[in-house]
């Protein structure tokens, strides 16, 4: 007889902390409310508080002391959660016994790459990259080293690994914390907006938080974590639907509108301050660059996509998964993920530039990419229209968002830009940054040059053959202080 934990939502069975605790036989139906135990309907590792605790793919490594261990804990109602944690610790000690090369290819997302060490793996672990065994330095944790000639990074990861199931909520921390920022970007991408991702990752987190005891090590940590990530994201998309610049709500305003009022019921796409996201592609089959996959046009074109569309174009192109890896992720077969990847590909060629910013950026060189955003944000500080429309592209656009009008050639641009800004605002100060991979100026107004300035907006400039061919700023001081820049100046 296989034994199976099944952790319910409590309906009259006896109770442990708030969940009811069962054995279930192998052959019994399915509990009542839930997906056949031989089709699950996610993995194991994402399942909450009240739902099942282990399914029917751990009865192969349950063993006889393992399975005798959790029978003992359940036949006493006081020591169902330690029966459960016994379980746990099964597991851990099965890993343990398994070669430590291996536990740490598959567990931490270590790839072997000949000649004796395990370095930070890509996507998919061992099986994507192949290469010959060697234990190493570094899983992801950089040079941080917090012990001494007998603890290497690689032994510090795994210690944590098995802290962070048996509860340990700093070494859980420990092993998140080199994976925090690229999944912050994943989660931008999907959502379009920072603020979503920070609430998007700290939901994400405290599911894996929920679910690490159950992480088994079929999949490398990264991979696990861009899953649940990924499924937050998904939950997030089905709630709020996609967010827009106001250039996908009509035409270009005919004229410079002076008093515009914020639209507050659109959902608008934000920046994303890009300090430290990595450079280059995250894999070898990557298809786009970290930086090009945080672009403004990109992200914007992105927001068009379905839920899963979005989730199969950036796990494949962008972060280097494989087909069959994102199906696992996403509960799905690999022809629906290509399918759904063809999609977005076809609809992001339909509205994404044929050359991305990196590529102009590189063409023109920091020197005069830093000239052109200085020059921009100078013309505007003096009030010189003809020095501003002279960086022009003829095609330029400018748009505000939250306020819905945008202006659309030189012409428009030169009139708005008299009307309000140079108008209408007393004075102004710039500090030059990055954002969305792009030059960006963040602009102070004030009552008078000698007065404070506060933050204003972030605008984020797109060139092309050394001009600026579309602004858009972001309106609100929270954008300039994502970019890690002062309220005042």
């Amino acid at each position: 007889m296989v034994v199976v934990i099944a952790v319910l939502p409590v309906s009259g069975t006896e109770q442990a902390d708030g969940v009811a605790v069962r054995v279930v036989e192998h052959g019994d139906p399915a509990p009542a409310g839930h997906a056949p135990r031989l089709q699950p309907a996610a993995p194991a590792e994402l399942l909450g508080p009240g739902e099942r605790l282990l399914d029917v793919r751990d009865r192969e490594v349950h063993d006889d002391a393992g399975v005798r261990a959790v029978r003992a804990g359940l036949a006493d109602p006081a020591g169902r959660l330690a029966a459960v944690r016994a379980h746990q610790r099964v597991r851990v000690v099965q890993h343990l016994h398994r070669p430590a090369e291996q536990f740490l290819v598959e567990a931490v997302g270590a790839r072997r790459v000949g000649g004796g060490d395990v370095e930070p793996g890509g996507v998919g672990g061992i099986a994507r990259h192949g290469g010959s065994p060697r234990v190493s330095g570094t899983v992801g944790r950089g040079s941080d080293s917090r012990g001494g000639a007998e603890s290497s990074p690689v032994s510090e990861e795994f210690s944590d690994l098995v802290a962070a199931r048996d509860g340990d909520d700093a070494a859980f921390a420990r092993l998140v914390a080199p994976l925090h920022r690229e999944l912050h970007a994943h989660c931008y991408r999907m959502l379009g907006s920072a603020h979503d991702a920070d609430d998007a990752l700290q939901e994400a987190l405290v599911r894996a938080w929920r679910g690490i005891a159950r992480f088994e090590g079929r999949s490398s940590l990264r991979s696990w974590l861009y899953t649940v990530a990924t499924r937050t994201c998904l939950d997030a998309v089905e709630r709020r639907g996609r967010r827009a610049l106001p250039v996908d709500l009509g035409p270009a305003s005919p004229r410079a509108v002076v008093d515009a009022a914020p639209l507050t019921e659109v959902s608008w796409l934000g920046p994303y301050a890009d300090a430290g996201l990595p450079v280059g592609p995250a894999g070898p089959a990557a298809r786009y660059e970290q930086r090009e996959a945080v672009e403004l046009a990109f992200v914007a074109a992105v927001q068009h996509l379905s839920g899963n569309q979005r989730a199969a174009l950036l796990l494949f192109d962008v972060l280097g998964f494989s087909a069959e890896e994102i199906a696992a992720m996403m509960d799905t077969s690999a022809a629906a993920v290509n399918s759904a990847l063809a999609r977005a590909r076809r609809q992001l060629a339909a509205k994404a530039p044929d050359v991305s910013q990196q590529q102009t950026l590189r063409t023109l060189g920091d020197t005069r990419v830093r000239s052109i955003a200085s020059s921009f944000a100078t013309a505007l500080e003096r009030g010189d229209a003809d020095a501003l429309v002279a960086l022009l592209t003829e095609d330029v656009t400018w748009s505000m968002p939250p306020l819905p009008h945008w202006y659309a050639g030189r012409d428009a641009v030169r009139e708005f830009a008299v009307a309000v800004p140079i108008t209408r605002c007393p004075s102004w100060r710039h500090r030059l940054t990055t954002a969305n991979g792009q030059p960006a100026v963040a602009f102070y107004v004030g009552a008078a040059p000698d007065a404070v300035h506060g933050a204003w907006s972030l605008t984020v400039l797109t060139l092309r053959q050394g001009a600026i061919s579309e602004l858009v700023s972001f309106l609100g001081p929270e954008h300039v202080l994502r970019a890690g820049l002062p309220e005042t100046l």
